[in-house]
Protein backbone atom coordinates (compact mmCIF):
# COMPACT_ATOMS: atom_id res chain seq x y z
CA UNK A 1 0.00 0.00 0.00
CA UNK A 2 1.62 3.72 -0.96
CA UNK A 3 1.66 6.62 1.08
CA UNK A 4 -1.25 7.96 -0.59
CA UNK A 5 -3.59 4.98 0.38
CA UNK A 6 -2.28 5.14 3.82
CA UNK A 7 -3.23 9.14 4.63
CA UNK A 8 -6.54 9.76 2.86
CA UNK A 9 -8.04 7.22 5.77
CA UNK A 10 -5.30 8.57 8.51
CA UNK A 11 -6.63 11.88 8.05
CA UNK A 12 -10.46 10.58 8.14
CA UNK A 13 -9.74 8.87 11.44
CA UNK A 14 -8.10 11.66 12.65
CA UNK A 15 -10.57 14.19 11.40
CA UNK A 16 -13.75 12.35 12.46
CA UNK A 17 -12.41 10.09 15.04
CA UNK A 18 -14.22 9.99 18.69
CA UNK A 19 -12.47 12.57 20.26
CA UNK A 20 -15.22 15.76 20.29
CA UNK A 21 -13.50 17.81 22.76
CA UNK A 22 -10.43 18.35 20.26
CA UNK A 23 -13.10 19.17 17.61
CA UNK A 24 -12.62 22.95 18.34
CA UNK A 25 -13.41 25.31 15.44
CA UNK A 26 -10.45 27.66 14.48
CA UNK A 27 -12.62 31.05 14.46
CA UNK A 28 -14.46 31.56 17.64
CA UNK A 29 -18.09 32.39 17.38
CA UNK A 30 -17.61 36.16 18.12
CA UNK A 31 -14.92 36.50 15.53
CA UNK A 32 -16.74 33.89 12.99
CA UNK A 33 -19.49 36.25 12.51
CA UNK A 34 -17.03 39.11 11.13
CA UNK A 35 -16.16 39.78 7.59
CA UNK A 36 -14.13 42.49 8.52
CA UNK A 37 -12.27 42.73 11.75
CA UNK A 38 -9.09 45.47 12.07
CA UNK A 39 -7.49 46.40 15.28
CA UNK A 40 -7.11 50.43 15.11
CA UNK A 41 -9.30 51.08 12.21
CA UNK A 42 -11.16 49.60 9.44
CA UNK A 43 -11.80 52.41 6.25
CA UNK A 44 -13.05 52.57 2.73
CA UNK A 45 -12.47 54.93 0.46
CA UNK A 46 -15.37 53.87 -1.69
CA UNK A 47 -18.23 52.22 -1.09
CA UNK A 48 -17.71 48.43 -0.27
CA UNK A 49 -19.94 45.49 0.04
CA UNK A 50 -20.01 43.58 3.39
CA UNK A 51 -21.33 39.87 4.13
CA UNK A 52 -20.86 39.83 8.06
CA UNK A 53 -20.25 41.65 10.35
CA UNK A 54 -17.69 44.97 9.89
CA UNK A 55 -15.75 46.31 13.44
CA UNK A 56 -12.32 47.40 14.98
CA UNK A 57 -11.25 47.72 18.38
CA UNK A 58 -10.33 49.07 20.51
CA UNK A 59 -11.44 51.99 18.56
CA UNK A 60 -14.22 52.16 16.24
CA UNK A 61 -13.92 52.41 12.66
CA UNK A 62 -13.29 55.97 11.41
CA UNK A 63 -15.17 55.70 7.74
CA UNK A 64 -18.42 57.05 7.65
CA UNK A 65 -20.79 53.75 8.03
CA UNK A 66 -22.84 55.13 4.96
CA UNK A 67 -19.40 53.87 2.73
CA UNK A 68 -20.71 50.24 4.06
CA UNK A 69 -23.23 48.44 2.04
CA UNK A 70 -24.36 45.39 4.03
CA UNK A 71 -26.05 42.06 2.80
CA UNK A 72 -26.13 40.47 5.87
CA UNK A 73 -24.50 41.59 9.46
CA UNK A 74 -23.97 44.83 11.21
CA UNK A 75 -21.48 48.20 11.32
CA UNK A 76 -20.09 47.87 14.49
CA UNK A 77 -19.52 51.38 15.44
CA UNK A 78 -18.49 49.72 19.30
CA UNK A 79 -15.25 47.78 20.27
CA UNK A 80 -15.25 44.07 19.76
CA UNK A 81 -12.55 42.95 21.87
CA UNK A 82 -13.81 39.36 22.35
CA UNK A 83 -13.89 39.09 18.38
CA UNK A 84 -10.59 40.56 18.84
CA UNK A 85 -9.14 38.23 21.56
CA UNK A 86 -10.45 35.21 19.68
CA UNK A 87 -8.22 36.44 16.34
CA UNK A 88 -4.91 36.43 18.44
CA UNK A 89 -5.34 32.69 19.40
CA UNK A 90 -6.75 31.43 16.24
CA UNK A 91 -3.19 32.74 15.12
CA UNK A 92 -1.90 31.40 17.54
CA UNK A 93 -3.58 27.88 17.14
CA UNK A 94 -2.51 28.20 13.19
CA UNK A 95 1.43 29.02 13.80
CA UNK A 96 1.25 26.12 16.28
CA UNK A 97 0.30 23.20 14.02
CA UNK A 98 3.20 20.79 13.41
CA UNK A 99 4.43 19.11 9.91
CA UNK A 100 4.21 22.52 8.12
CA UNK A 101 5.76 21.90 4.42
CA UNK A 102 8.43 24.29 3.17
CA UNK A 103 7.27 26.06 0.15
CA UNK A 104 8.50 28.96 -2.30
CA UNK A 105 7.51 32.18 -1.82
CA UNK A 106 5.81 32.57 -5.37
CA UNK A 107 1.97 30.69 -5.32
CA UNK A 108 2.34 29.93 -8.91
CA UNK A 109 0.82 26.52 -8.96
CA UNK A 110 -1.38 23.53 -7.82
CA UNK A 111 -1.45 22.93 -3.83
CA UNK A 112 -3.66 19.63 -2.55
CA UNK A 113 -4.89 19.93 0.78
CA UNK A 114 -2.28 20.49 3.70
CA UNK A 115 -0.46 22.92 5.77
CA UNK A 116 2.46 24.84 4.33
CA UNK A 117 4.89 27.45 4.80
CA UNK A 118 6.91 30.06 3.11
CA UNK A 119 8.76 33.22 3.89
CA UNK A 120 6.34 36.31 1.98
CA UNK A 121 3.51 34.43 0.12
CA UNK A 122 3.75 36.35 -3.46
CA UNK A 123 1.02 35.88 -6.11
CA UNK A 124 2.08 37.83 -9.46
CA UNK A 125 -0.17 39.14 -12.37
CA UNK A 126 0.66 35.96 -14.23
CA UNK A 127 0.43 33.57 -11.53
CA UNK A 128 -2.51 31.23 -10.99
CA UNK A 129 -2.72 29.53 -7.56
CA UNK A 130 -5.02 26.45 -7.60
CA UNK A 131 -6.40 24.90 -4.70
CA UNK A 132 -7.48 21.48 -5.36
CA UNK A 133 -9.53 19.45 -3.07
CA UNK A 134 -8.65 16.33 -4.75
CA UNK A 135 -8.62 13.23 -2.77
CA UNK A 136 -10.49 14.96 0.45
CA UNK A 137 -14.02 16.54 -1.36
CA UNK A 138 -15.46 18.77 0.21
CA UNK A 139 -13.49 18.10 3.53
CA UNK A 140 -10.63 19.96 2.40
CA UNK A 141 -8.44 22.19 4.85
CA UNK A 142 -5.51 24.41 3.48
CA UNK A 143 -3.33 26.50 6.00
CA UNK A 144 -0.81 28.87 4.69
CA UNK A 145 1.76 30.38 6.74
CA UNK A 146 4.04 33.51 6.15
CA UNK A 147 6.42 34.71 8.08
CA UNK A 148 6.51 37.88 7.20
CA UNK A 149 3.82 39.42 4.33
CA UNK A 150 1.20 38.18 1.98
CA UNK A 151 0.71 39.91 -1.21
CA UNK A 152 -1.27 39.28 -4.26
CA UNK A 153 -1.10 41.02 -7.66
CA UNK A 154 -3.85 42.28 -10.06
CA UNK A 155 -4.56 40.22 -13.10
CA UNK A 156 -2.89 37.13 -10.78
CA UNK A 157 -5.66 34.08 -10.83
CA UNK A 158 -7.06 31.95 -7.80
CA UNK A 159 -9.71 29.42 -8.04
CA UNK A 160 -10.68 26.38 -5.80
CA UNK A 161 -11.45 23.04 -7.36
CA UNK A 162 -12.43 19.25 -6.91
CA UNK A 163 -14.25 19.57 -3.03
CA UNK A 164 -18.11 19.04 -4.09
CA UNK A 165 -19.86 21.50 -2.41
CA UNK A 166 -17.39 22.69 -0.23
CA UNK A 167 -19.50 21.92 3.16
CA UNK A 168 -16.61 21.37 5.52
CA UNK A 169 -14.17 23.23 3.35
CA UNK A 170 -11.11 25.72 5.17
CA UNK A 171 -9.10 28.24 3.80
CA UNK A 172 -6.47 29.81 6.41
CA UNK A 173 -3.74 32.36 5.38
CA UNK A 174 -1.53 32.98 8.44
CA UNK A 175 0.41 36.37 8.05
CA UNK A 176 3.41 37.25 9.88
CA UNK A 177 3.27 40.87 9.04
CA UNK A 178 1.01 42.70 6.54
CA UNK A 179 -1.49 41.20 4.00
CA UNK A 180 -1.91 43.39 0.46
CA UNK A 181 -4.45 41.89 -1.80
CA UNK A 182 -4.23 43.53 -5.14
CA UNK A 183 -5.39 40.83 -7.03
CA UNK A 184 -9.65 40.83 -8.40
CA UNK A 185 -10.57 37.32 -6.46
CA UNK A 186 -9.77 35.58 -3.38
CA UNK A 187 -11.10 33.67 -0.80
CA UNK A 188 -10.66 32.13 2.47
CA UNK A 189 -9.96 33.70 6.09
CA UNK A 190 -6.69 36.53 6.08
CA UNK A 191 -5.55 36.69 9.63
CA UNK A 192 -2.72 39.35 9.50
CA UNK A 193 -0.63 39.96 12.75
CA UNK A 194 -0.57 43.88 11.43
CA UNK A 195 -2.70 45.30 8.87
CA UNK A 196 -4.76 44.34 5.78
CA UNK A 197 -4.94 46.51 2.49
CA UNK A 198 -7.21 46.03 -0.82
CA UNK A 199 -5.37 47.56 -3.57
CA UNK A 200 -8.23 47.36 -6.39
CA UNK A 201 -11.81 46.05 -6.97
CA UNK A 202 -11.33 43.01 -4.74
CA UNK A 203 -14.06 40.66 -4.29
CA UNK A 204 -13.85 37.48 -1.60
CA UNK A 205 -17.27 36.54 -1.77
CA UNK A 206 -16.24 33.43 0.82
CA UNK A 207 -13.62 34.83 2.99
CA UNK A 208 -12.83 36.86 6.01
CA UNK A 209 -10.27 40.13 6.33
CA UNK A 210 -9.20 39.89 10.28
CA UNK A 211 -5.97 42.30 11.19
CA UNK A 212 -4.86 41.75 15.06
CA UNK A 213 -2.92 44.69 15.51
CA UNK A 214 -3.18 46.98 12.77
CA UNK A 215 -6.36 48.74 10.61
CA UNK A 216 -8.12 47.19 7.20
CA UNK A 217 -8.06 49.57 4.75
CA UNK A 218 -10.26 48.72 1.72
CA UNK A 219 -8.70 50.92 -0.79
CA UNK A 220 -9.56 51.05 -4.62
CA UNK A 221 -13.13 51.58 -6.09
CA UNK A 222 -14.87 49.33 -3.14
CA UNK A 223 -14.66 45.73 -2.20
CA UNK A 224 -16.59 43.14 -1.75
CA UNK A 225 -16.05 41.12 1.34
CA UNK A 226 -18.76 38.02 2.82
CA UNK A 227 -18.30 34.87 4.85
CA UNK A 228 -21.06 33.79 2.69
CA UNK A 229 -20.65 30.81 0.18
CA UNK A 230 -22.47 28.41 -2.04
CA UNK A 231 -24.82 31.05 -4.03
CA UNK A 232 -25.92 29.79 -7.61
CA UNK A 233 -25.14 32.00 -10.40
CA UNK A 234 -22.58 33.87 -8.68
CA UNK A 235 -18.41 34.04 -9.03
CA UNK A 236 -17.61 30.19 -8.92
CA UNK A 237 -14.20 28.57 -7.39
CA UNK A 238 -13.29 27.37 -10.86
CA UNK A 239 -14.59 23.82 -12.99
CA UNK A 240 -15.79 21.37 -10.08
CA UNK A 241 -16.00 23.54 -7.13
CA UNK A 242 -17.92 25.58 -5.00
CA UNK A 243 -19.54 29.22 -5.51
CA UNK A 244 -17.08 31.89 -3.66
CA UNK A 245 -20.05 34.73 -3.55
CA UNK A 246 -22.61 34.89 -1.36
CA UNK A 247 -26.25 35.46 -2.40
CA UNK A 248 -27.53 38.00 1.00
CA UNK A 249 -29.72 36.88 3.84
CA UNK A 250 -28.18 35.03 6.12
CA UNK A 251 -26.10 32.91 3.38
CA UNK A 252 -23.39 29.80 4.03
CA UNK A 253 -20.59 30.86 7.03
CA UNK A 254 -17.26 30.01 5.45
CA UNK A 255 -16.67 26.43 6.72
CA UNK A 256 -15.05 26.48 10.18
CA UNK A 257 -13.13 23.01 10.21
CA UNK A 258 -12.34 21.02 13.31
CA UNK A 259 -8.38 21.69 14.96
CA UNK A 260 -7.96 18.00 14.87
CA UNK A 261 -8.64 17.53 11.30
CA UNK A 262 -6.27 20.13 10.79
CA UNK A 263 -3.61 18.62 12.75
CA UNK A 264 -4.69 15.40 10.90
CA UNK A 265 -3.84 17.64 7.62
CA UNK A 266 -0.76 17.87 8.84
CA UNK A 267 0.18 14.57 9.70
CA UNK A 268 -1.21 13.18 6.07
CA UNK A 269 1.04 15.79 4.49
CA UNK A 270 4.04 13.54 3.60
CA UNK A 271 1.90 11.09 1.51
CA UNK A 272 -0.77 13.77 0.14
CA UNK A 273 0.01 17.23 0.25
CA UNK A 274 2.10 18.34 -2.07
CA UNK A 275 2.78 21.21 -4.60
CA UNK A 276 2.44 20.76 -8.64
CA UNK A 277 3.17 23.09 -11.12
CA UNK A 278 1.33 23.03 -14.01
Amino acid sequence: MNAMKLAIPLFVALAYGPSPALAVPILGADLASFAVLGASDVTTANLSSIGGNLGSSPTPPTSIAANYSFSFGTFQPGTVGLAQDQLTTARGTLAGMSGGIPIADNLNGTFGPGVYDASAGLLEATGTLVLDGTGFGNIAVWVFRFSSTLTTVQGSSFSVINVGDGANVGIYWNVGSSATLGGDTFAGNVLALTSITTDGNLTMGCGRLLADNGKVALDGVGSTISTGCGAAGNIGFGSGGFDQRGSGGNGGSVPEPATLALLGLGLAGLGFSRRRHG
